[in-house]
């Protein structure tokens, strides 16, 4: 089974974390929460979903995991605005391993200057960026472009979940 990098910090959208982790879990995958410090407690925008950082950014290597998972909500834009989770999630993507990015994570790619050239979707609100970041924007449940998936919001979170975990297969 795969282990999966989840990188997040407070004001994740709750159910883009929740809901792929029971979908990741499920299939007997490992999921590890790497956050801005080990042991910090984080908390999803709608006050439905903790998770405490299992591992801080200052100590984990992108080489240890097989995929990255991002949770949208405000958590991506936050953590883009550290170099080290956006040289992190960039692993991913250079090294051709899998990547989930659903609502507004796609912004941490945005900013590590890997999504030229690449189909995918978001949230509405971050179309426009996907645009001049030089991907390809459909405006579809999901999006799969070679290791990459992304999706738009909860409500596409049932086929999110399925080309994730067919990734990892």
């Amino acid at each position: 089974m795969s282990k999966v990098a989840c990188v997040m910090t407070s004001m994740f959208e709750d159910s883009e974390y929740t809901s792929p982790l029971d979908a990741l879990k499920g299939e007997g995958h490992e999921v590890t929460v790497i956050g801005s410090e080990q042991g910090k407690e984080v908390e999803g925008k709608n006050g439905e979903a903790k998770e405490t950082v299992d591992v801080g950014i200052g100590d984990a290597d992108p080489a240890d995991y097989d995929a990255l998972f991002i949770p949208g909500g405000f958590s991506p834009d936050l953590l883009r605005a550290d170099e080290r989770f956006v040289e992190f999630s960039k692993h991913f993507i250079l090294k051709d391993k899998p990547v989930f990015a659903i609502c507004h994570g796609p912004q941490l790619l945005i900013t590590a200057d890997v999504l030229r050239g690449r189909k995918v979707t978001g949230f509405k609100s971050i179309l426009m960026d996907l645009r001049h970041a030089g991907a390809n924007v459909f405006d579809e449940e999901v999006v799969v472009c070679g290791n990459l998936v992304t999706s738009r919001t909860p409500d596409d979170l049932k086929a999110f979940n399925r080309e994730s975990l067919n990734q990892l297969k």
